[in-house]
């Protein structure tokens, strides 16, 4: 507990340090006061409060001709992307500042738009509405007494778009809820009213009354604490402890925030709304550094909620695009969120005024054991001839909070050359009050008495920037297919034939494309011309994701409307400079119309995407139908899906790992299997086995 209070008190004013030395390395402390210094002189007559100030990715062609060259090319220059609000104006103000330079390359007013939402934001929320006379009211008829405001929550929400009051206000909405004592867990005694929050002017501007009333519950609140525990009989005692330990310390080598492990080297960044960002991942095969992804994140996601009634159809969270999982992550702590002997990056934003914060250790970096890498047995000798190699995995990892959403996201890297992206949902299930007898209608369900818990999806989209052995990449799309020629024909006589149906994508039109399970369908991200001696197939790295369910809300609908990204499972679109996000820069109340981000960028789909630099475009994520064994809080859910080499390597790229065992036929002989030969019972063969077998190395 107190080294976890450590953690939390951690997350304080970060003290200067030196500018950052690598062109991906996140702003540093004194770089974000640097930049906020240059704006508030340069407009001395405008109070502006900071949304973002965030470094502007450098453009490719810099970045790459630096790289190739750092010697006499320049380094890119430090950019910074700015987003301010003034007030009393409508808009924000959005900046590009050159810090090396030290200048403002442009600062205009941008208006119809609203920004990102931070914790700050989200905080004034609460302590308003415990205030607001019209909130006290509601709360009353509700059945919480007047003098027990201090039991009331929320949770903040951006209202997502109502027609009623556009984008011209800063707007949330408040999820209420009650609690009998401040240890309890709120989110067992929702209240049925929603009130309107303007985030700039700070009062509470309308209130959503259902029709059909519904007072507070009188249940006890289900919690998840240590009391709780107690009086359901208190936690299990037959855990016993697993200790992870690394004499020899760890695999990989950190040079700032560059990381060098089994042959991989990359970048690992962070920012205010991506989180996680890994740049440059390259591989070194033999001594050929090969370039696999020039930039991968997670770019955006939706949490479209299922009941149809209002509000609730403004309950479609874009939890990145709207809060920001870097604003939004968690500091972490050892032996709790990461086990093992961990290196840890710290995160640095400003606050309203423009000075910098620190949220210590928002990055975890850790290897853990990954079973088995390889093995085979040979029958012949009673399995005496083996291998069996044991792997190691590196995990980059953050989780956020989103209100009462945890998503836990791990970047994984394989021995083998695969990347692997594993997302863990837990926290607590968004509820709503139900009267007793009420009816779910089959759009939530009752998860403990009173409580509707609605049905809801969470689908994110990952954004990977391919760099296949260069620049020049296609994307094709792979389909398990039955041979078409009939049972009883000269090409398929037996009937069993069956081969991958390959359909390269030529431009973005035709790259819009979904799941099918049914084919066992996958994406390989290609270079046309670097060829496989043996397959002759062109090098890869392929996609394999199958919890890729559609968006379900209907064609027309207002998250379909705003959520472009999520109609279809992959699009591609050709590369861009600082084109990251796939429902547009700015997300909060945007009205879908038209659909920004992706929709805009492909257009009418005539853009080539063949052999050139593109990037691919991911929907890929679970439908939730919560049920009792989800609540008070949830299990966590993992979701996955991998990037595999495919004849991108010559062989098995991971055959230099040193087995944990190996006995070759020749060795086997010699240890003595042509007396287990002579052995004639099975039961003595089988203790001779045991007695003689070459134990595995720990």
């Amino acid at each position: 507990m107190l080294e976890r209070l450590s953690q939390i008190s951690s997350h304080t004013r970060a003290s200067t340090t030196p500018v950052a030395a690598h062109p991906f390395d996140p702003l540093s402390a004194a770089e974000i006061k640097a930049a906020t210094t240059i704006v508030k002189a340069a407009y001395p007559d405008k109070v502006l409060a900071f949304n973002v100030v965030s470094l502007a990715d450098p453009r490719k062609a810099e970045f790459l001709a630096w790289q190739a060259d750092p010697e006499n090319v320049a380094k890119p220059a430090r950019e910074v992307d700015i987003v301010a609000l003034e007030a009393g104006v409508s808009g924000v103000w959005e900046g590009l500042l050159d810090l090396t330079a030290g200048k403002i390359l442009s600062f205009k007013l941008v208006q119809g738009v609203q920004p990102i939402l931070t914790t700050e934001d989200l905080i004034k929320v609460e302590l308003v509405i415990r205030k607001d006379p019209k909130v006290i009211e509601q709360c009353v008829i509700s059945g919480v007494p007047a003098n027990e405001m201090d039991k009331v929550y929320c949770d903040p929400w951006t209202i997502g778009y109502d027609e009623r009051f556009g984008t011209e206000r800063r707007l949330q909405q408040a999820i209420m809820y009650y609690r009998s004592d401040e240890d309890d867990s709120q989110y067992s005694h929702p209240l049925d009213f929603c009130p309107i929050f303007d985030t700039e002017t700070g009062e509470i501007i309308a209130i959503d009354i259902p029709p059909v009333r519904r007072p507070l519950s009188k249940h006890k609140h289900a919690n998840f604490h240590s009391k709780a525990a107690e009086e359901l009989g208190g936690y299990r005692d037959t855990i016993k402890p697993i200790i992870v330990t690394q004499p020899e310390g760890v695999s990989f080598k950190m040079t700032g925030r560059e990381i060098e492990w089994q042959n991989f080297k990359f970048h690992i960044g962070f920012n205010y709304r991506e989180g996680i960002v890994l740049n440059n991942i390259t591989y070194n095969d033999h001594g050929n550094v090969r370039p696999i992804f020039y930039r991968m994140s997670l770019a955006e996601m939706v949490v479209p909620y299922g009941n149809p009634d209002h509000p609730h159809q403004r309950k479609h969270a874009f939890d990145l695009g709207e809060y920001g999982a870097g604003y939004m992550t968690n500091p972490l702590a050892l032996g709790c969120d990461c086990k093992g002997v961990i290196h840890y990056l710290d995160a640095v934003f400003p606050d309203r005024d423009g000075e910098p914060f620190t949220i210590k250790n928002a990055v975890c970096i850790h290897e853990e054991d990954d079973g088995v890498l390889f093995k085979h047995s040979d029958f012949r000798d009673n399995f005496a001839t083996s291998i069996l190699a044991r792997g190691v995995k590196l995990i980059v990892s953050q989780i956020f909070t989103a209100a009462n959403y945890e998503y836990m996201v791990y970047w994984i890297f394989h021995m083998d050359g695969t990347i692997q992206l594993e997302i863990k949902l837990t926290g607590i299930l968004n509820t709503y009050i139900m009267n007793p007898g009420e009816e779910t209608r089959g759009f939530g369900t009752q998860v403990y008495p009173g409580v509707n818990a609605h049905n809801h999806q969470h689908l994110f989209s990952l954004r990977i920037n391919p760099m296949i052995d260069g620049q020049e990449n296609s994307v094709q799309m792979v389909d398990a297919v039955r041979d078409p020629n009939p049972v009883g024909s000269k090409e398929n006589y037996y009937g069993n034939a069956f081969l991958p149906k390959i359909t390269p994508f030529k431009t973005a039109g035709e790259a819009i494309t979904d799941y099918d399970g049914t084919t066992s369908r996958t994406w390989d991200m290609i270079n046309p011309s670097k060829k496989h001696p043996y397959s002759g197939k062109p090098a890869s790295y392929k996609l394999v994701s199958r919890e890729s369910t559609p968006l379900l809300p209907k064609e027309g609908s207002l998250v379909w409307k705003r959520a472009g990204f999520a109609r279809h499972t992959v699009h591609v679109t050709p590369y861009v400079d600082r084109q990251f996000y796939p429902a547009g820069v700015y997300v909060p109340q945007t009205s879908g119309e038209p659909s920004r981000g992706l929709p805009e960028w492909i257009g009418d789909g005539s853009a080539n995407i063949e052999n050139t630099d593109v990037v691919l475009w991911h929907t890929f994520g679970i439908t939730h139908f919560p049920a009792p064994e989800d609540f008070p809080i949830m299990p966590a859910e993992p979701m996955t899906l991998l990037l595999r080499p495919r004849n991108f390597f010559m062989q098995n790229p991971a055959l230099d790992v040193p087995p944990s065992h190996i006995m070759t036929t020749t060795a086997a002989r010699k240890a003595g299997t042509a007396a287990i030969e002579s052995l004639t019972d099975k039961a003595s063969r089988l203790a001779f086995s045991e007695t003689n077998g070459s134990a595995c190395k720990h």
